[in-house]
């Protein structure tokens, strides 16, 4: 029988496999998370996601935010890290800074019967992840 004593040796050990950062000046002291921001703002470039226009009068400006996390393997080691930018949309307010909002993404149910249908035809399906798809998305107004 153990008692708390020899318990209490024993389980005073804590390993930290991942940092995911949560500010920007964190992540700009380390090399690996710098080359993650500059892949992310490359693929910007590369996709013409952006470009710099004067700021009009009487309009506000989105702020951004940097999100970073760790890109894990099976085993749960970090094996690269990845940056993420994304505009603060929450700041904007209806009827000022925009009229109408639109996601293309499909509803669960007309996934759901696409599957059944495809099951009983007997297609065969595959799945993908794309990439940078929002970045291809056009908006009227580019002020961020």
């Amino acid at each position: 029988m153990k008692t708390r004593e020899a318990l209490k040796k024993k389980a005073n050990v804590a390993l930290i496999l991942q940092v995911e950062l949560k500010k920007i000046e964190e992540a700009l002291k380390d090399s690996s998370w710098v080359q993650a921001i500059q892949e992310k703002l490359d693929q910007f470039c590369k996709y013409q996601v952006w470009k710099v226009i004067p700021k009009p009068e009487n309009v506000s400006i989105i702020e951004t935010k940097w999100f970073f996390r760790n890109k894990l393997n099976k085993d749960g080691k970090v094996v690269r890290n990845k940056a993420r930018l994304v505009a603060q949309g929450y700041s904007q307010q209806e009827g000022v800074d925009y009229d109408e909002t639109f996601a293309p993404v499909a509803r669960l149910e007309s996934i759901r019967i696409l599957l059944a249908y495809a099951s009983f035809k007997g297609f065969r399906l595959f799945q993908m992840d794309i990439k940078i798809a929002y970045l291809n998305g056009f908006i009227e107004k580019k002020y961020m």
